[in-house]
């Protein structure tokens, strides 16, 4: 015990003489003593290593982004490199990618799906600089700035709770990517018209002089920029129709998703001419004739897809409306077992399709789906032992091995003639785009009883209507009889988003009744309660009813009666079809769309 002073009168001096080295070799600076990070002591750790052993900054620099940081906390090293303009934002996350052993990628629009992108909140996105980019292996690609971050990187990741793949990117290609993405069209259309002078459309009398007039105002870029962000807006968010409509005062944009029209924010009235130029340009359509209906065909490159529109012009009171059909052939590539058939009416259709001859109609209004169907139907046909060719107006996909014929009514290449031509181009199967009139029917009738299989479409509500629709038209019962396999009608009805399904709580009464009126009780039904993704909506996708109808021996006794459609329905039920409400109904038990659908579709 008494040695303890001593030994405490020792340590002291110790640590006195140690203070004394110190402050002699720092030359009386204080703020040397003591640092969490002593510049230029020590080794340098971090990605910032790499680039002080490249020779890309220096000691000086290092130690003043090491100030810079001290003064910040919530900068980075390398944020404090690039903010004292020793090295590049883009050079900084390359090396932070490089350290954490992630590859390192510049982004555009161009590498984005849209599914994957609508995966987190926009707001999400923006305020943590990340963006979903593709799917991968089953896992989602991610482009992250700081991947030092790992509380985000768990945050995303049990948002998404799916596997997560990581690429670093520079966050000024993020922020303009998801801009890009998101920006609204009124921002964006400002932009893209704010050059554009509403002098320069005033025209002329004279005709030649106003076509090179309307000439001139379609090339300059304001127009051209405009029309190809319509194009590129309406593709990326998967619109099947473009509408461009004049008004007096204001033109009018809209775009058809899953068969609803949504309008966009449009550019001025006095542009409409320009844009309608610019399209009969690119459609190599007449731009001085503003007095008939034209169309046209266009062929655009779009996020390196190939993208077919057909363009068609019409003569309103106000100007020419202009209505651009999209064929994306992604959308026959689907195979008839994603279209949405049940097991059943799958197995029976494919039956029906593999046939050696008859006809097979598929039925449904405009735009619900038909000529998917029947494109899906043959490309599952054996095309290298069997000779098939289209009779199409226009040909909308062009298939390969698949000999396609275009008519051309104003030459007298009629959907009749060309097929009269086809049937001695020894065919085995012969698609026909649409029986229109008696002559086309009987021709399509004679083929299939001469030992083709005929597959065309036909404009009725329901299958049991198409009967009764091709005896109206002029063919002979016993020749329907004879000819006709089947009858697949067909509807789209829309997908529940997937994003903000939810259970209903309650169902209304008049919901209640309908789904109970085809003896479905004690179901859970679902809807969407509209999210980002889906516009509010609570519907994102479409999905397709069907009811098929197959000839049997009774339907063809009962046909040569000349019966009437309730007749034809009511043997139809009976003989086992199941109707477009019912199919539309297990649909609704499946949680795929709602009753309201159903009932949209299918209620006259």
């Amino acid at each position: 015990m008494e040695q303890e002073p001593e030994n405490t009168d020792i340590g002291l001096a110790r640590l006195d003489t140690f203070g004394t080295d110190l402050l002699s070799k720092s030359d009386g600076n204080l703020d040397e003593l003591w640092s969490p990070q002593p510049a230029g002591a020590g080794p340098v750790s971090g990605p910032e290593a790499a680039l002080l052993s490249n020779g890309e900054i220096t000691h000086d620099q290092l130690e003043l982004a090491h100030a810079t940081q001290k003064d910040n906390p919530h900068l980075s090293v390398l944020d404090a490199l690039v903010r004292g303009n020793a090295i590049t934002e883009e050079r900084s996350v390359s090396a932070a990618a490089d350290y954490f052993k992630l590859p390192y990628r510049r982004i555009t629009v161009d590498d984005v799906n849209e599914e994957a992108f609508m995966m987190l909140p926009v707001n999400y996105l923006r305020s943590k600089v990340v963006l979903p980019l593709d799917w991968h292996d089953e896992a989602i690609i991610i482009a992250i700035s700081n991947p030092s971050d790992i509380f985000l990187m768990d945050d995303f990741r049990r948002r998404l709770n799916v596997p997560v793949e990581l690429v670093v990117s520079p966050p000024a290609d993020i922020r303009k990517t998801i801009e890009d993405l998101s920006a609204g069209p009124g921002q964006q259309v400002d932009d893209i018209v704010a050059d554009f002078d509403d002098d320069t459309v005033a025209l002329i009398d004279s005709d030649d002089e106003e076509q090179q007039d309307l000439e001139q105002i379609a090339g300059e870029s304001p127009v051209i920029r405009y029309v190809n962000y319509v194009i590129s807006t309406a593709v990326r968010e998967g619109a099947s129709d473009i509408h461009i409509e004049p008004g007096e005062k204001r033109l009018r944009v809209r775009f058809r998703m899953d068969g609803i029209l949504f309008e966009q924010t449009a550019p001025p009235v006095a542009m409409h001419a320009a844009i309608l130029s610019r399209l009969k340009i690119m459609a190599n359509l007449d731009i001085a004739e503003r007095r008939l209906p034209q169309d046209g065909r266009i062929r655009v490159t779009v996020k390196r897809r190939s993208i077919d529109l057909r363009v068609s012009t019409l003569p309103t009171v106000h100007g020419e409306k202009c209505v651009i059909r999209i064929l994306d052939n992604r959308s026959i590539s689907v195979g008839l077992e994603n279209l949405g058939f049940s097991q059943e009416i799958l197995a029976n259709f494919k039956n029906q399709i593999l046939q050696p001859h008859g006809v097979i109609l598929v039925t449904g209004p405009t735009g619900s789906g038909k000529s998917t169907t029947l494109y899906s139907a043959l490309q599952i046909m054996d095309a290298a032992k069997l000779n098939i060719s289209t009779v199409e107006d226009p040909v909308e996909y062009e298939l390969s091995s698949i000999t396609q014929v275009h008519v051309h009514d104003a030459i007298g290449m009629t959907f009749s003639a060309a097929l009269r031509s086809l049937l001695r181009q020894d065919p085995d199967v012969v698609m026909i785009g649409e029986i229109r009139d008696s002559e086309t029917a009987r021709i399509a009738v004679q083929a299939a009883l001469t030992g083709h299989l005929v597959l065309s479409t036909l404009h009725t509500n329901d299958a049991p209507s198409s009967i009764t629709r091709l005896i109206n038209i002029g063919v002979e019962p016993f020749l329907i009889s004879a000819a006709l396999n089947g009858i697949l009608a067909q509807r789209l009805v829309r997908r529940i988003c997937p994003n903000c399904k939810e259970e209903i709580v309650s169902a209304s009464q008049r919901e209640i009744d309908y789904v109970a009126k085809e003896g479905i009780e004690n179901v859970q039904l679902f809807h969407g309660a509209g999210c980002e993704r889906c516009r509010h909506t609570g519907y994102k996708g479409r999905v397709a009813i069907y009811e098929l109808l197959e000839l049997g021996d009774e339907m063809r006794a009962l046909i040569h009666t000349n019966p009437s459609v309730n007749e034809v329905r009511k043997l139809a039920v009976k003989t086992g079809m199941k109707t477009l409400k019912i199919d539309g109904l297990e649909k609704v038990t499946q949680g795929l769309t709602t009753v309201e659908e159903v009932m949209r579709v299918t209620e006259t």
